[in-house]
């Protein structure tokens, strides 16, 4: 992460007391904001492998193992993104190269995990879909960002809502046996991801130009 503050998400959850109390935690010890954005990447991979395992998976109790451990990294990446940036900032630990490190874990993180999603569900093709939009949807808020705007996080699929939907969608599934069903729950949420991603997509551009015309 960098030190600055301009391009970083609104959360409430870094106004709360448990962040900052990791947060103090965190910045006592030798880890990096830079190794912490690091270890995002590893657990989204676990994710992505967990989720692909899963869709495969004909014994029930091992596909419902991989399915809340898939759920589990997914939080665990995204709590690499909270604590990264609090790191950084709040506990004055950033580093020259954060910027790089504040972005480029993220898009890796987002393309193993609905890449791994979408060849657990035989739907690779909409997996890369997915992934590409998902990093479609940073893109265009970098763009506007060179254009001299303020960073533009609005969803409706933003990462937050990317991952809240996969994870609930993990969870959820796992009660599938009891309706006889198997993986439909996480193909109607990839599909979510993939179209909500593109609305998001066409909602950040709208804003660009509409901004620049009355600038």
């Amino acid at each position: 992460m960098t030190g600055a503050d301009d391009n970083r998400r609104p959360l409430a959850s870094r106004q709360t007391g448990w962040a900052a109390s990791f947060t103090r935690k965190l910045a006592a010890t030798a880890i990096t904001p830079n190794q912490i954005s690091m270890a995002s990447m590893v657990f989204a991979g676990l994710a992505g492998v967990a989720f692909w395992w899963a869709g495969s998976s004909a014994d029930p109790a091992a596909r419902t193992a991989l399915l809340i451990a898939a759920a589990a990294f997914c939080q665990l990446r995204l709590l690499c993104n909270l604590f990264d940036g609090m790191v950084a900032i709040e506990a004055g630990k950033s580093a020259p190269n954060g910027g790089f490190w504040n972005e480029f874990p993220d898009r890796v993180s987002d393309l193993v995990i609905f890449v791994g999603l979408g060849y657990g569900l035989g739907e690779p093709a909409l997996g890369w879909a997915a992934a590409a939009l998902a990093i479609f949807t940073a893109y265009v808020r970098e763009l506007g960002r060179a254009c001299g705007l303020p960073a533009d996080f609005s969803g409706p699929m933003a990462k937050p809502q990317r991952m809240a939907l996969v994870t609930a969608a993990a969870l959820i599934s796992v009660l599938e046996p009891l309706w006889n069903g198997h993986n439909e729950i996480l193909l109607v949420a990839l599909w979510v991801v993939a179209i909500g991603s593109g609305f998001t997509v066409l909602r950040r551009s709208w804003r660009i130009v509409r901004r620049l015309r009355q600038s």
